[in-house]
């Protein structure tokens, strides 16, 4: 299944190699949830026994959570048609009231607010570039085809900014409505937790089970890019000496995204990202990042059938 917006850094073209490596994990845990297009991705024939996603970002928290409990709501919030004025006003409702609302979403594992999920969704899929929710000003929305929100695969056109979506319904909602009925039945026994990464890869989160699957997609080193996150954070540091925290741990399968890094002692694959990556991260210079994408995963990820899935660099 897919997530219903765009979303920048998607993992979702690689997520076969990272579960081919990770396996049919007990308790599975992905810190920097955004799309969840690796969970979205798990096969089917995966028990699934225990799943959990976090993120910082309380708007994408908030969306999710908001999805597995009322779905019927998000839908009817997310299924207006574009308009510019509807826009800008929601802009500013949602740093100002909306931000309000959802902050109890840390505190709180079952709070959520269907209004704000709905109308950040919407305005994730018209809004141009990056900025959605991450500080008051006005913007023009994208008007190439389509109202509302899109449930298929995201449209990536030419100086779209990031991983542009065009909008594309035509039922005024029935589609949308069927599609989140659809994800949040997927996400019924996830966990959707909101604050820092830490918080889920303590030892406490991760002992459930005898093998824990921790999929780790943090921000990457901001030199050469743009912010495109509306939490720019420096964690990548820490991120990798919690890996090397727990390298030598045989219930641990762990895979780490980045570019330009080393993990030395674990299985690398080196990848290139989608062409939309060049326009939402600037183009220029920027644009070559997309073929220095690289996954590492830990050493009990190798296993007598791994070399079934190599995958050639840049594939």
């Amino acid at each position: 299944m897919r997530a219903p917006f765009p979303w920048f850094g998607s993992k979702r073209k690689v997520a076969d190699i990272v579960w081919q490596h990770l396996g049919d994990v007990d308790n599975y845990i992905e810190p920097f949830a955004g799309s969840m297009a690796v969970l979205l991705e798990r096969p089917n024939h995966h028990k699934k026994r225990q799943e959990t996603v976090n993120d910082i970002d309380a708007y994408v928290s908030n969306f999710w959570r908001a999805l597995k409990a009322d779905p019927e709501q998000v839908a009817r919030y997310a299924s207006d048609p574009i308009n510019e004025n509807d826009l800008n006003a929601r802009h500013l409702w949602l740093v100002s009231t909306g931000k309000e609302r959802i902050e109890n979403i840390n505190i709180d594992p079952d709070y959520y607010d269907a209004k704000v999920a709905g109308w950040w969704v919407w305005g994730l899929c018209v809004w141009i570039g990056s900025g959605w929710c991450d500080k008051a000003y006005r913007q023009r929305p994208h008007l190439s085809g389509g109202q509302g929100i899109n449930r298929q695969l995201p449209h990536l056109g030419p100086r779209r900014g990031i991983n542009r979506q065009r909008p594309d319904i035509s039922d005024r909602g029935q589609g949308i409505l069927m599609y989140m009925e659809q994800l949040a039945a997927r996400l019924e026994s996830v966990a959707v937790c909101s604050g820092d990464w830490k918080r889920v890869c303590t030892d406490g989160a991760t002992d459930h089970g005898s093998t824990v699957g921790v999929f780790l997609d943090p921000p990457y080193y901001r030199e050469g890019r743009k912010a495109v996150y509306n939490h720019e954070t420096d964690v990548f540091d820490d991120v990798l000496a919690w890996c090397r925290d727990h390298e030598d741990n045989p219930r641990y399968k762990i895979a780490v995204c980045g570019y330009n890094f080393t993990l030395p002692g674990w299985k690398a694959h080196n990848w290139s990202a989608g062409p939309a990556y060049q326009s939402s991260n600037g183009g220029g210079n920027n644009a070559e990042n997309r073929h220095k994408e690289v996954i590492y995963f830990s050493p009990s990820c190798v296993s007598r059938n791994i070399d079934m899935f190599e995958v050639t660099k840049g594939s």
